[in-house]
């Protein structure tokens, strides 16, 4: 098929225009219609277009109206649907539950233009109108909800949004190899509830006497009645996200239905990648977006360019696990030159490329030869708690890669904005990449991601020792000044990740005070679906080894833990100086160079010894005898969630 250099029909007229009777598929997003491979839905189209198969986009429609879902008619094979770029609730709402003022993937960034759930809501309202028609989900909300999973925003334990939507199957991960096989199985007139054997995919039966190797968890039904069930699912489940070793998972529900999750996908070999990234993109937002201002979120990325995906980072705060994979994929040099080629002849280019990079920056290849014929191991990481034998640290290639792009005409610079893993930058005998890194592609400042210094809190986190942040910060700091640079790091710090009590808290401000920096912004931590630190935070329970683990869930010392990390903001006051009174750390309330607050009058003693006697203990327990543990008690979980739910119907009431 002739690929025609125009954006994707989001009209009948369009249709017409391109001589397209009917289309073979109708993709529904949550998100303005991008057409720049950084969003999955123009990845997702353009593939398809490419393999002969037509398309057209109907970009955030109103919810409300059935008429919405028929602008473009019937498609011939089916719908595909996503929330967006971004879990539509993680876009929607802040950790406190308060709405975001902004959507950048929207026209204008006008919020409240996609529904809470959106996948949901959208495949409801696809099956309302088109009862026989085949609805396909994928995308981040869709791939991260496809088993039954603890959903933060209403504090309840949610079903695979593969039932809640209505859907017949959901494609996983980043979806290119198994959108195709879809689309051929439904062209060669294979029925949808027949297609049950394509790697990547989601679908449900009655029926599992066909399904050979599998591995049966816990049901609906046992998770939701014990937590403690639900951990030990996802643990079945993280040991299954690699193509070579994976299982055919099931999960049973009510009325004898299975919802099974065939393995994922192989991964993409670098000319597949190159392929993908080489269509035919229009590469900016629609020019129907033009008069609302367009869409905030292509600065971030117009002048970006994606030369890797895939992480074995293995952050347990982070999903990548369970979206991408833990193995590496690249594409070429000469596939991203050709990119840099493009954008250069962009009339807003102004000669700096933002990034080269994806989800870890310094990740060009696999972590060991092994992964890629025995794919990942099961019950160890890469990098954590410190590297393996087998990890082959090597930055040569993206060194090569980053001088080749410096030294395009009409190039003045290339930053690196994409994490960098500083472990594993570390662990490099060799230091040409960190120099080089110093001295062209720091925009003043690096951001890097410590996320804490307590070596306990770290352990939760997935994240290395405390001692191989300080070697890189040292290293760092011995590079500028080695290359005559004035550049400073910022690190990205979260607070309440489970693990983390008022004691671990205090020793993060402290560490900060010795060196002599506030954070402007400060993560709480974000229960997210499908993510060891999320099933931490509803079960309790690390999931990797069944121990308990302490969660901070009151507001109340959320707030305090937050207000730890910028003690010096004088609104924090108050908060910074329960949380030390609560600690048992009053020796940093003082006029030493040591504290982190000063006192107030003498005649606040009285009320400060009151808080000590009825507050909470150092280790975050209340000292009250009949009090219930902060980190165990159903009721705080209730109460926070009850809270949550509550700002959230208020933006509602607002809304309407």
């Amino acid at each position: 098929m002739k690929q025609i250099m125009a954006f994707l029909p989001i009209s009948k007229q369009d249709m017409q225009a391109q001589g397209i009777e009917q289309v073979d598929f109708v993709y529904v997003t949550g998100d303005a219609y991008v057409d720049h491979p950084s969003f999955g839905h123009a990845i997702i189209s353009r593939v398809l277009e490419s393999h002969g198969y037509s398309v057209g986009i109907i970009s955030q429609p109103d919810w409300k109206d059935e008429n919405s879902i028929t602008i473009l008619g019937r498609p011939r094979l089916a719908f595909l649907v996503t929330g967006g770029n971004m879990d539509s609730m993680v876009n929607h709402y802040f950790v406190s539950g308060r709405h975001r003022p902004t959507d950048a993937y929207t026209p204008g960034g006008e919020p409240y233009k996609r529904p809470d759930h959106a996948t949901v809501v959208y495949g409801n309202l696809i099956r309302r109108v088109y009862k026989d028609v085949p609805v396909i989900i994928g995308g981040i909300e869709a791939s991260l909800r496809r088993m039954a999973h603890y959903d933060y925003w209403s504090d309840s334990f949610k079903r695979s949004i593969l039932l809640d939507s209505q859907a017949d199957l959901i494609s996983y991960g980043m979806g290119e190899k198994s959108i195709v096989e879809i689309a051929e199985a439904l062209d060669s007139g294979i029925a949808v509830k027949d297609i049950t054997f394509i790697p990547g995919t989601v679908y449900k039966t009655k029926d599992t006497g066909n399904i050979y190797d599998s591995v049966e968890l816990p049901s609906y039904e046992e998770m939701k009645a014990q937590p403690e069930k639900y951990a030990d699912s996802f643990r079945i489940q993280y040991q299954n996200t690699d193509p070579f070793t994976g299982n055919t998972l099931v999960e049973p529900y009510p009325n004898g239905i299975y919802v099974v999750q065939n393995p994922p996908q192989p991964p993409l070999t670098t000319e597949e990648m190159d392929a993908v990234y080489d269509l035919p993109y229009m590469r900016t937002y629609h020019p129907s977006y033009e008069e609302r201002g367009g869409v905030p979120a292509i600065s971030e990325i117009k002048f970006s360019l994606v030369s890797n995906r895939g992480c074995f980072g293995g952050c347990n705060f982070c999903a990548l696990t369970f979206h991408q994979g833990r193995t590496v994929q690249v594409r070429s040099h000469e596939s991203i030159l050709r990119e840099a080629e493009l954008m250069i002849r962009d009339k807003d280019f102004k000669g700096y490329i933002h990034d080269v990079g994806g989800p870890t920056a310094n990740f060009r290849h696999p972590s060991c030869q092994k992964q890629m014929t025995q794919g990942v191991c099961k019950n160890r990481q890469c990098l954590f708690p410190k590297p393996c034998p087998n990890l082959e640290v090597d930055h040569s290639d993206y060194l090569s890669l980053l001088r080749k792009l410096r030294a395009l005409p009409g190039v003045k610079k290339v930053f690196i904005r994409s994490g960098i893993r500083f472990d594993y930058l570390m662990a490099d005998q060799d230091d040409a990449f960190f120099r080089e890194l110093v001295e062209h592609h720091v925009s003043g400042q690096l951001k890097v991601a410590p996320e804490h210094i307590s070596d306990q809190v770290l352990q939760y986190l997935g994240k290395p020792r405390k001692e191989v942040y300080e070697k890189f910060v040292k290293k760092y700091t011995k590079l500028n000044e080695q290359l005559g640079k004035k550049q400073f790091l910022v690190p990205y710090l979260m607070s309440s990740h489970p693990g983390s009590t008022l004691k671990e808290a205090i020793e993060l401000a402290e560490y900060l005070r010795d060196l002599g920096y506030m954070p402007e912004q400060v993560q709480d931590f974000y229960p997210t679906p499908s993510t060891v630190s999320t099933v931490m935070y509803y079960t309790g329970i690390d999931p990797r080894d069944g121990k308990k683990v302490y969660v901070c869930r009151n507001p109340h010392e959320k707030a305090m833990q937050r207000a730890l990390i910028q003690y010096r903001n004088p609104n924090n006051y108050d908060l910074v100086r329960e949380a030390l009174l609560k600690g048992g750390r009053e020796d940093l309330i003082g006029f030493d160079k040591k504290c982190l607050i000063r006192p107030r009058r003498m005649d606040d003693k009285k009320r400060e010894s009151s808080v000590r006697k009825d507050g909470l203990r150092g280790d975050g327990r209340s000292a009250g005898k009949d009090s219930a543990r902060v980190s165990g008690s159903q009721k705080n979980r209730t109460d926070a969630g009850t809270r949550r739910k509550k700002t959230i119907r208020n933006v509602h009431k607002k809304k309407k």
